[in-house]
């Protein structure tokens, strides 16, 4: 992917300032009671999985501005990821979409070895037709009116799920865009009980050791109702389904100035939360790059995972789930997946016992005034350092873009063109 001489030189000329920074951070936590090894051992273990679709230019619902070297398949698409992963050290999994993402599981595990990869959770796609199948998911698909278009919708997430475990995947994401867009276009009772049908079916098809991930979404493509549309209803579907259902949250799915940190704590208090889709959002489902519009939010949904940590049966899945319009998408994931590390390490930094008791007393000024103690601390030196004791690159961005990647390989892969667009 890059060859590894790149890496260390770009390392060479930045790791006298990082041992320093490094250095210095450390005597800094050292005072705070706080054991900067600790921290920068947790860093290091932790990983956030890439979607396949993340490394092609995204776009609106009116353009699509593709870039040179666009992925041309799946395998291009690892190889993608793997570099992501080959300089932050912090991407080992891959999260793929099926059918765009189908071959045979053989040759989609020999691709994953080369590039360094595991995957993980599986996304099925009910929400646009594809040009071999039967029936239009135009009006839903586990929610359709038409039964044999239900079964379409079950059978394909079924054959997901066949694949997933060939490729070692334990999870299935089900995002579906069923829903209205005019008052009494459908009956809201009914069309839930379609979905909780149909999705039984697919529970039912998972192997003991799976999850089912459900993911809900406030609006697009339906615009005046969606069935799964917030997290209340997706707290009810897991509740339905069994020990194996849980739910997704995606930081863009949410009305403006909720309050998602609290969502993930209800969530893990009753053993129902499964997993991420980290980004960012101005306005709604912007899917813009994590933490680059309200680091402090990520940050504080860190907090109540930190504080569930203590709990050796949570394990919720994280993966990022953004749309590159104007930036280089490598890029923006190595960029993304250290923001998520760094709000990682922000909540460890948090001390916990004194927070616990400020809260007892109702301190409100020093409860706030802990968490944000945590949040203003600088971990780059932590990151960085994590970065180049598992050979990956202390600045990622600035190793990518020495290494001359993205012109080698715009001048392998044919150009695409950006005609069209579309919801992504």
């Amino acid at each position: 992917m890059i060859n590894a001489d790149v890496i260390a030189k770009s390392n060479d000329t930045a790791s006298e300032k990082l041992n320093a920074d490094y250095t210095a951070l450390g005597e800094h936590l050292d005072r705070r009671g706080i054991d900067i090894a600790a921290i920068k051992s947790k860093v290091a273990s932790y990983g956030v999985a890439v979607p396949s679709w993340g490394v092609g230019t995204g776009g609106t619902r009116f353009a699509r501005f593709p870039a040179a070297g666009e992925p041309r398949d799946i395998f291009d698409k690892l190889s993608d990821c793997g570099l992501i992963h080959q300089l932050t050290r912090a991407t080992p999994s891959v999260s793929l979409h099926i059918p765009w993402d189908a071959q045979p599981a053989a040759d989609l595990n020999s691709k994953a070895e080369e590039v360094g990869l595991s995957f993980d959770a599986m996304n099925s796609n009910t929400f646009q037709d594809q040009p071999d199948q039967a029936h239009s998911y135009k009006f839903g698909s586990l929610a359709h009116t038409d039964a044999a278009t239900r079964q379409q919708a079950v059978d394909h997430n079924i054959a997901c799920i066949e694949l997933g475990a060939q490729l070692g995947s334990k999870a299935l994401t089900i995002w579906v865009g069923d829903g209205s867009n005019f008052p009494g276009q459908t009956n809201f009772t009914r069309q839930f009980e379609r979905y909780l049908d149909a999705a039984k079916q697919v529970y039912n098809a998972l192997p003991d050791d799976w999850t089912l991930l459900t993911e809900h979404k406030m609006y697009e493509p339906a615009f005046y109702s969606t069935v799964v549309q917030d997290w209340g209803t997706n707290l009810l579907i897991a509740q339905q389904m069994g020990d194996k259902a849980k739910c997704l949250v995606d930081l863009g799915h949410h009305a403006p100035n909720v309050n998602i940190e609290m969502i993930v704590a209800r969530l893990t208090q009753f053993g129902k939360l499964g997993g991420f889709h980290f980004n960012d959002s101005k306005y709604g489902d912007d899917d813009l790059d994590t933490g680059s519009i309200d680091p402090y939010r990520l940050f504080l949904v860190f907090n109540e995972l930190v504080d569930a940590e203590t709990n050796p049966d949570f394990n919720p899945t994280h993966m990022l789930d953004q749309s590159h319009n104007v930036t280089d998408p490598i890029e923006s994931l190595m960029v993304s997946a250290t923001e998520v590390q760094r709000a990682y390490a922000q909540a460890l930094l948090v001390d916990r016992t004194a927070l616990a008791g400020f809260q007892d007393e109702n301190d409100a000024l020093m409860a706030t005034t802990t968490l944000k103690h945590g949040f203003r601390t600088d971990v780059e030196p932590i990151l960085a350092m994590a970065r180049l004791e598992n050979g990956g690159a202390i600045d990622p961005v600035a190793a990518y873009r020495a290494s001359g990647y993205r012109a080698r390989v715009g001048s392998e892969r044919p150009a695409v063109s950006g005609a069209g667009g579309g919801i992504v």
